[in-house]
């Protein structure tokens, strides 16, 4: 069986790293006074963690750390085609769900244990619809090179 080589950096994988960088950065930022504002009213979660990173997304240490953690996936994901593709597509999907739910929590409740404003909630949706868009456009793009292989298809 022969395995993916590391190179070409081919779309999909380079807009997974991109991704993933930019979680790491966002992640990282969160845990930084003044571009974090209201640093002192950083909690671990929950409703009351009422720090916002640029002063507009509310964040909490819990928040930052899953956004560490999606950077970290992002990353690893970039070293394989596949892997890339799956991260753009259902890290999309996760983030249309957080979205959903986002939207249908109140803010000031205890499900809010993120937690999220409305802010959040856009950014969610549109997270969500760019890293699945991205992960189909860079798949089609690959595909018309001739880079990434047509599904197989039994009788074909």
């Amino acid at each position: 069986m022969a395995t993916e080589s590391p190179s070409p950096w081919r779309p999909v994988r380079r807009f997974a790293l991109l991704t993933g960088v930019v979680f790491l950065l966002v992640g990282v930022l969160g845990f930084i006074p003044g571009i974090t504002t209201g640093y002192d009213e950083l909690r671990f979660g929950g409703p009351h963690s009422d720090a916002k990173l640029f002063g507009v997304f509310r964040v909490s240490i819990l928040h930052n750390l899953v956004h560490l953690l999606f950077g970290v996936a992002g990353v690893a994901a970039s070293k394989h085609r596949g892997a890339a593709r799956a991260f753009l597509m259902v890290g999309g999907g996760a983030y249309l769900v957080l979205w959903i739910y986002g939207v249908a929590i109140g803010h000031e409740s205890t499900a809010n244990f993120v937690p999220f404003n409305n802010a959040d909630n856009w950014l969610h949706l549109g997270l969500g619809l760019g890293m699945i868009a991205l992960g189909v456009a860079s798949t089609a793009l690959e595909r018309t090179r001739g880079q990434y292989p047509e599904p197989d298809i039994q009788g074909q």
